[in-house]
C-alpha cells in the first residue's frame, strides 16, 4: 500500500492480511513507542471525530456499488507508481500486467470506475517505493506513526516522497483539487471498513500493538510478494489513491 491513507483506513487494510496476528519481535522495531503512542492517539481521535462520522454518513447515501466504483477509480490512478516500482524491482512481466490492466480499465472500465481487467486475468498489484527499497536491501528501520497517515517505518516514510514524484496527477491537477480528491477518497475508503475497524477496537487488548504488529507483518509479506491474493480480498480490500 501506499502510505497516504488516514489511520483508520490503514487499520482496516492490515486487518485483511493479518487479522489477530502477533509478531513476537515487534517491540524490537519500535524504539520510539512512547512518541508513537501519542501520535497514534492523535490519529485515532481524528478518525473518531472526523473521518468515521463522514464515512458513516457517506455510506448511508451512497450504495456499496457506487463507493466501490469510486475506490476503483482512485486505484487506477496509482498506475504510474505501481508500474515504476515493478520496473525498479526488476519485475518486467508484472509491469506489463500493470500497463495492460490500466489500458483495459481506463477504456472498457470507463476511466477505471469498473474493473474488467480482473476478469481478464490482469491481476491488481500493490507496489510502492518503500517495497522497492526493501527489495534493494535497505532495512526498514524503526516503526513510525506518521501524523494523519498512520502506521509506517522510516524506510516506508522515506519512500513516500519518491512515490509522490512518480505520481502523475500532481503535475496537471491543481493542489486544492488534489487535496479535496484525496480527502474524498479517504472518506470513501473508510466507509468500506466501518465494521472491521469497530470489531478490531472491540477485540484487541492493546489496539496500538495490534495495528503495529499487523502493519509490520503485512509489509513483510508484501516485500516477499506473499500477501493475500487480491481475488481473495475483493469484497473488502481496495487500493489507495496515488500520493
Amino acid at each position: 500500500m501506499t502510505q497516504s491513507r488516514l489511520p483508520a483506513v490503514l487499520v482496516a487494510l492490515v486487518l485483511l492480511t493479518s487479522c489477530a496476528a502477533r509478531r513476537p519481535d515487534a517491540s524490537e522495531h519500535d524504539p520510539w513507542e512512547g512518541l508513537n503512542r501519542k501520535m497514534f492517539v492523535f490519529n485515532d481521535k481524528l478518525d473518531v471525530y472526523a473521518l468515521e462520522p463522514a464515512a458513516t454518513g457517506w455510506s448511508k447515501v451512497a450504495p456499496l456499488r457506487v463507493r466501490t466504483s469510486i475506490s476503483n477509480f482512485f486505484s487506477n490512478l496509482r498506475f504510474p507508481i505501481v508500474t515504476a516500482n515493478d520496473l525498479l524491482q526488476g519485475k518486467v512481466l508484472a509491469a506489463g500486467n500493470d500497463i495492460g490492466r490500466f489500458a483495459v480499465n481506463t477504456t472498457v472500465g470507463v476511466l477505471g470506475f469498473f474493473d474488467p481487467a480482473a476478469g481478464w486475468g490482469l491481476e491488481q498489484r500493490d507496489e510502492d517505493f518503500g517495497q522497492t527499497l526493501g527489495v534493494w536491501g535497505v532495512p526498514s528501520g524503526p516503526y513510525l506513526v506518521v501524523p494523519l497517515l498512520g502506521p509506517s517505518t522510516v524506510r516506508d516514510a522515506a519512500g513516500q516522497a519518491v512515490d509522490v514524484a512518480l505520481a502523475v496527477t500532481p503535475w496537471f491537477v491543481d493542489t486544492w483539487i488534489l487535496a479535496a480528491a484525496r480527502m474524498f477518497d479517504a472518506v470513501d475508503e473508510r466507509s468500506l471498513y466501518l465494521q472491521e475497524v469497530r470489531d478490531a477496537k472491540a477485540s484487541a487488548l492493546d489496539y496500538y500493538s495490534f495495528v503495529r504488529n499487523a502493519y509490520l507483518q503485512r509489509r513483510n509479506a508484501q516485500l516477499k510478494d506473499s500477501a493475500v491474493n487480491v481475488d481473495n480480498e475483493e469484497e473488502l480490500y481496495h487500493p489507495e489513491i496515488a500520493p
